[in-house]
């Protein structure tokens, strides 16, 4: 599937009247396995990719090029589409054209921009926006440096849980002007908040991490959320299985003692096993 198809995809999520869970993904084979349970969309969060490269936390140390490369990974392996999660855009509105370059040329199917303010600031402890003037000069720059017209551009404000629900919604606004394809919110807490801003707009809206009382699927439909992110639980899990057959390694444990190691078939299958077994037997006259 080429990527504008990819793409095309995603946009008919966007455009449909469901919301969708997105399984969140980090590198070739979880997303060969979100593709095989039947996942129409894939999401790459920033923090996931931070975990994923460098082992780090989620505090903006990723470059452009890695997150590039990683994406680059997933899209050869699979041909679900995927959102990622641009954050800044690595820098100001010019920087924000390059992310957009080179993210699309890797095969993304969209991405998000946020207004935050990345780096953290010097003696800061608490997340900050930038202005709205500067929010809005990168929301115009991803636009223009976008080649394929099916890339999905999404705005992404905090705003709601640093300042308020009434600047998430002007910036919001002001967001859907420019011409994005989509709106993100992370921090919404209430019902009430999100039905607010989802009357203030008229675009798709991705929804971060809703809260509890809001996860009433026919709720979120309701108020046009398309694809809503309940974290990151897959790369936590392998993180979790690692270090118990390592530990239980270490421990002394056997090959035949190891729990929870996934099957011969289970890894044939996500390495798509067949396949390349076929392409030997086609083009180097391996027999099977």
């Amino acid at each position: 599937m080429t990527f504008s198809k990819r793409r095309e995809a995603f946009r008919a999520i966007l455009a449909g009247s469901r919301c969708v869970r997105p399984a969140s993904v980090y590198d070739a084979i979880s997303m060969r396995i979100a593709e095989d349970l039947g996942f129409e969309v894939g999401m790459l969060g920033g923090s996931v990719a931070s975990l994923a490269v460098l082992g780090d936390p989620d505090v903006a140390l990723i470059t452009l090029t890695e997150f590039a490369d990683q994406i680059r990974r997933m899209s050869r392996a699979s041909a679900l589409p995927f959102l990622v999660d641009a954050d800044h855009g690595y820098g100001n509105a010019l920087n924000v054209r390059r992310t957009v370059e080179e993210l699309e040329a890797a095969g993304t199917a969209g991405l998000t921009i946020e207004d935050t303010l990345l780096p953290q600031a010097f003696g800061e402890g608490k997340a900050q926006l930038i202005s709205l003037e500067e929010g809005i000069g990168k929301m115009k720059a991803a636009l223009d440096a976008r080649r394929d017209p099916s890339l999905v551009i999404v705005g992404r404000t905090g705003a709601a849980s640093i300042t308020s629900v009434e600047d998430a919604t002007g910036r919001a606004k002001a967001y859907e002007a420019v011409g994005v394809d989509a709106l993100m919110f992370t921090g919404v807490k209430t019902r009430r908040d999100l039905e607010a801003l989802a009357a203030a707009t008229t675009l798709p809206i991705v929804l971060g991490n809703p809260t509890e009382d809001m996860t009433d699927w026919d709720f979120l439909d309701r108020q046009r959320v398309r694809i809503a992110i309940q974290g990151h639980a897959p790369i936590a899990a392998a993180t979790q299985a690692v270090y118990e057959t390592l530990k239980a390694v270490r421990e002394g444990a056997g090959p035949k003692q190891l729990k929870g190691v996934a099957p011969a078939d289970v890894m044939n299958r996500v390495t798509r096993d067949a396949l390349v077994k076929q392409r030997s037997a086609d083009f180097l006259g391996v027999k099977r």
